[in-house]
């Protein structure tokens, strides 16, 4: 008994790397915004004070 068609199916394969893809992409969404969030802050807090809010 052969099993040709288990090496041929990369179906399983190519999900795993898109997924770790995806969790790499969302670690640097997320390691971004925890560094760059506190610059955002104060530059949305200078604005507000400029404009007079």
């Amino acid at each position: 008994m052969q099993h040709t068609g288990f090496r041929s199916d990369d179906a399983g394969a190519t999900a795993i790397e898109y997924s770790i893809i995806a969790a790499g992409i969302a670690a640097v969404i997320v390691t971004s915004v925890n560094l760059l969030g506190g610059t955002v802050s104060g530059m949305y807090d200078r604005v507000v004070t400029a404009l007079g809010g």
